[in-house]
């Protein structure tokens, strides 16, 4: 009996893995399995693949830009995930590695926003916004992101594994502090700069309120924004709906995958 309990155990765990990992995968086999079949087999609930994926793509290439949708998308992504990672990164390596006596006490008011919601704060967005003259422009969609508050905290934590040696070893050799940040602290943080590259291109990409609010013309909209307007017409075709769904997951995908050893070695804290 005693042999058996961690036989037992171990089916447990097993079983419930399994059904969490059909679980999270499942929207997604549908989504894929939704883009192969009519419209009016996917609202009556069919998880069959069908016949009608090319027709789909068809229908989708006819009614969508798709390169210059994914232009705008990874154009917005790209530049908002590399100024979001080079200003919080920076904000969070001054936080811990400059002494000040009001140093607490900024970074904790600065957790403290994290509890303003963002719908408290498009009002005001907006009028900046507006009074600067960059309505429908990418950059009112990436400024207000670039000092993300979470990822300064992030990098600030993941800095108190950064070897002080190596900075001292740095300012003896006569390097200045930004030569120290580009040439020392950025590679050897690799890992958390992947992870924070996932974290906030996933952000950018899938952001629809702020562009939804910003963007006025079509040719401006992002892939998110698309696929919305897709599945809030009149008579939507929902055969059309996953397709752009897919489209618009892929490459958040692929870059996870691209990074995922790194990511996984950022969220554990590993500096190398």
């Amino acid at each position: 009996m005693n042999q058996a309990l961690p036989l037992i155990r171990r089916t447990l765990v097993y079983g419930a893995l399994s059904l969490a990992a059909f679980l999270s995968v499942f929207p997604f086999l549908w989504m894929v399995i939704g883009a192969t079949n009519l419209s009016a087999d996917i609202t009556k609930g069919r998880v069959m693949p069908g016949s009608a994926l090319w027709t789909n793509i068809q229908n989708f290439a006819a009614q969508v830009d798709l390169p210059l949708v994914l232009w705008n998308s990874t154009w917005v992504a790209v530049v908002g995930t590399a100024l979001t990672l080079l200003v919080s990164s920076m904000a969070g390596y001054a936080f811990e590695m400059f002494q000040s006596k009001f140093r607490e006490r900024l970074f904790g008011s600065l957790l403290l926003m994290l509890s303003i919601p963002f719908a408290a704060l498009m009002i005001p967005l907006f009028v900046m916004m507006s009074k600067a003259g960059l309505m429908n422009s990418y950059t009112a969609i990436i400024a207000p992101g670039v000092a993300s508050i979470f990822i300064i905290f992030y990098f600030r934590q993941a800095t108190k594994a950064f070897p002080g040696e190596l900075r001292d070893a740095a300012r003896i050799d006569g390097l200045k502090e930004w030569q120290i940040f580009w040439y020392i602290y950025m590679p050897v943080m690799r890992p958390t700069y992947a992870a924070a590259t996932i974290i906030v291109f996933m952000a950018n990409w899938n952001a629809y309120l702020w562009p939804l609010i910003v963007l006025q013309t079509n040719d401006m909209k992002t892939i998110t924004l698309v696929v919305s307007s897709l599945a809030s017409a009149y008579v939507p075709d929902f055969g059309v709906v996953m397709v752009g769904a897919i489209v618009a997951t892929l490459p958040v995908v692929i870059v996870f995958f691209v990074l995922q050893r790194r990511f996984v070695e950022g969220l554990l804290g590993s500096v190398k």
